[in-house]
């Protein structure tokens, strides 16, 4: 039976979401959100002091950003199921007008009217559980339009470029530099049945050379920050970018940005703390 070390870190629902990119980084591979507590995993023969300095390194510079006291405590543990005790908690959700999210093992009595996704997330992000994919996937029902070429970044599970296409658009590019989302996204996308409509890869945003119709970034504020020059450069002249990922406190940061390049925003919506945007290119 493997030992593990369980890495457990005090903190609120937000900030865990902020954490785990950092714990995946680290080398952990399980994760359980507890209302107030954070736990990570991995296997103890991959758990080195180099790991261990990062993890302190890391989280410290984190914590400072996200303002949090938080209390971190390091144990060995048995190996147990984890994936198995998790997808009894994953059911179908519906999301929008039209959008059913659903894993491979639950089943789902479709409506005539519904379009049925099946994401199977293992360790990426984008399940239609987290408020920012959920944010998104409405915006992406409004604004999406037949024929339309979609570029989506942080593509994660895959599952926005799934939706663009079940919802009409011709063919979608998702992007991601995490190896296990690179795999993740494709297996998704072969068990929708859509391997011919949408391709991954891990280049990065100012390798492509293509012009979009519609943009996904469900990404951390900086990151969008840093990236819209080369979102503005890769969508097509009254194109349509969608950007979620962003706290209620960073509305006015976003906007600031977004004053500096030719894109203007068309809507604002909001789930609990978070918040995202509809936006088009001018002219």
């Amino acid at each position: 039976m493997k030992t593990y070390i369980e890495i457990s870190i005090s903190a609120n629902k937000t900030q865990q979401e902020l954490l785990i990119p950092t714990m995946i980084e680290i080398g952990c591979h399980g994760f359980e959100e507890r209302d107030n507590e954070l736990l990570c995993y991995i296997d103890k023969s991959l758990w080195t002091d180099e790991k261990y300095d990062r993890l302190k390194s890391d989280l410290k510079k984190l914590l400072q950003t996200i303002s949090s006291n938080s209390i971190i405590k390091i144990s060995e543990i048995q190996e147990t199921n984890w994936n198995a005790e998790w997808e009894k908690t994953i059911t179908p959700i519906e999301v929008g007008k039209k959008l059913v999210i659903k894993p491979s093992w639950r089943e789902y009595d479709k409506k005539e009217e519904k379009i049925l996704i099946q994401i199977d997330p293992k360790m990426s992000f984008g399940t239609g559980y987290h408020e920012t994919t959920r944010l998104t996937l409405q915006l992406l029902e409004k604004y999406i339009k037949n024929g339309d070429k979609v570029l989506d970044i942080g593509t994660g599970t895959g599952i926005l470029a799934i939706a663009a296409i079940k919802l009409g658009a011709n063919s979608a590019l998702g992007i991601d530099n995490d190896e296990w989302a690179l795999e993740n996204a494709n297996e998704n996308i072969q068990a929708n049945h859509l391997l011919n409509k949408i391709k991954i890869s891990n280049q990065a945003l100012n390798e492509i050379n293509e012009k979009f119709d519609l943009i996904t970034a469900n990404i951390m504020l900086t990151t969008i920050v840093d990236m819209l020059p080369e979102i503005e450069r890769k969508l097509k002249d009254k194109g349509i970018v969608l950007f979620s990922g962003l706290l209620l406190e960073d509305e006015e940061k976003f906007k600031e940005a977004i004053k500096k390049h030719s894109i203007k925003i068309l809507e604002k919506v909001s789930e609990n703390e978070w918040l995202a945007f509809a936006t088009q290119k001018l002219n």
